[in-house]
C-alpha cells in the first residue's frame, strides 16, 4: 500500500532472485479500512516510493538479477468499476470473505479488514496474472488468508513468504511506524519483547497454552503499569488487543501445541495518542495525535 520500507524492498529482492520480471503493485485499498479507521491519514509517499524502487532496480541490474519491470498503481475506479468501495457491514458490492479465518484475531478487531484484503488481492491477481506472489511474514494472518484464497479458488500461482524485517531492537518494520515518534517508539517494542518471552517458553519445552503465554501477558502488564505510573509528559500509554497462540493453518486458538505442526504466536497493541507533548519532542507524523496499531508474530516451528 505504498509508504515503502526495507520490508517491502526485501520482498522485491526475493522476487528478483527467483524471476526475470517483477511487478510491484501499489494501491491504498479503501475496503480493508473500517469506517472509523485511518484511511485518510495513511501515509502516501509516491515520489519517495518511486525513488526507492528505481534505486533498487539499478541495484538488481548490477547484480544480474531479475528486474522491476512494472509498477501497477491503479485508480479506485479501476479496482472497483461497478460501485464505489464500501467499508460498512454488511456492505454493498462484490466481496470475497474467508470464514471463519477472516473473523479471527485481526478480523475480530477490524471486521472488514480481511474481506478487503481477499477482495483486492483477487482483483490484483486477476489483472496481473502472476506466477508467484510475495507477501511478508509480519502480517502473518494475511499470509494464511492468501494461501487459503489461492487454494480454495484454484488460482494458478504459488505463494512465497518473506521474513519479517526488523529494527535492531526487534521492532517489526511497518509503514505505520512513521506515526510513532520517539516516545511511543521506545515503548512500542513491548509487543516483540512479550512474544519473545513466550517463544522462550516453547523452546524450553513448554507446550500448554498457559505455560507458553503467561510470561508474555505478564511482561505486557508490567510495562503498562510502569507507563501508567509516569507523568503524562513522560509516558506512552498503550492497550493490548490480543496475544495469541494459534493453529498455523486456521489461526484458531489452541490449548496445546502439536509438535508436528508448531504454532503461531502473534499479538497486537494500540499505542495511544501522546497526552502531553514536550517542547521540541519528536512526535512523528500526525504530531502524536494518531493512535498506532502495531502487530507482530513469531512462528513456533515444528519439532522434528
Amino acid at each position: 500500500m505504498g509508504a515503502l520500507h526495507e520490508g517491502h524492498l526485501s520482498l522485491v529482492r526475493m522476487a528478483a532472485a527467483e524471476n526475470t520480471d517483477v511487478f510491484v503493485t501499489i494501491y491504498v485499498n479503501p475496503t480493508q479500512f473500517g469506517v472509523n479507521e485511518d484511511l485518510a491519514s495513511y501515509p502516501k509517499t509516491w515520489d519517495t516510493d518511486m525513488r526507492l524502487l528505481g534505486a533498487l532496480d539499478r541495484e538488481l541490474a548490477a547484480a544480474g538479477a531479475g528486474r522491476v519491470s512494472a509498477v501497477f498503481a491503479p485508480t479506485t475506479q479501476t479496482m472497483y468499476p461497478t460501485l464505489p468501495p464500501d467499508s460498512s457491514i454488511p456492505g454493498v458490492g462484490s466481496f470475497i470473505e474467508m470464514r471463519p479465518l477472516g473473523q479471527l484475531l485481526e478480523g475480530a478487531s477490524r471486521p472488514v479488514f480481511f474481506r478487503g484484503v481477499a477482495t483486492v488481492c483477487m482483483k490484483l491477481f486477476n489483472i496481473c496474472a502472476p506466477e508467484l506472489v510475495y507477501f511478508g511474514q509480519k502480517d502473518v494472518q494475511q499470509t494464511v488468508v492468501i494461501n487459503r484464497l489461492v487454494k480454495d479458488f484454484h488460482l494458478d500461482m504459488d505463494v512465497r513468504i518473506g521474513a519479517t524485517q526488523r529494527e535492531r531492537d526487534g521492532l517489526a518494520l511497518s509503514s505505520r511506524n512513521v506515526y510513532l515518534g520517539d516516545r511511543r517508539r521506545a515503548v512500542g517494542i513491548v509487543l516483540n519483547q512479550a512474544l519473545r518471552k513466550a517463544e522462550a517458553q516453547y523452546k524450553d519445552g513448554k507446550r500448554k497454552r498457559g505455560d507458553i503465554l503467561w510470561p508474555a501477558d505478564a511482561h505486557a502488564d508490567e510495562v503498562m503499569l510502569q507507563q501508567d505510573a509516569l507523568e503524562p509528559a513522560q509516558r506512552a500509554k498503550f492497550e493490548v488487543d490480543y496475544i495469541s497462540l494459534a493453529d498455523p493453518e486456521t489461526m484458531e486458538e489452541i490449548e496445546v501445541v502439536d509438535e508436528k505442526k508448531g504454532a503461531i504466536l502473534s499479538g497486537a497493541i494500540k499505542m495511544l495518542p501522546i497526552e502531553d507533548p514536550r517542547p521540541g519532542e519528536e512526535l512523528g507524523v500526525g504530531d502524536g495525535k494518531i493512535p498506532v496499531r502495531l502487530i507482530d508474530n513469531i512462528i513456533l516451528e515444528p519439532v522434528v
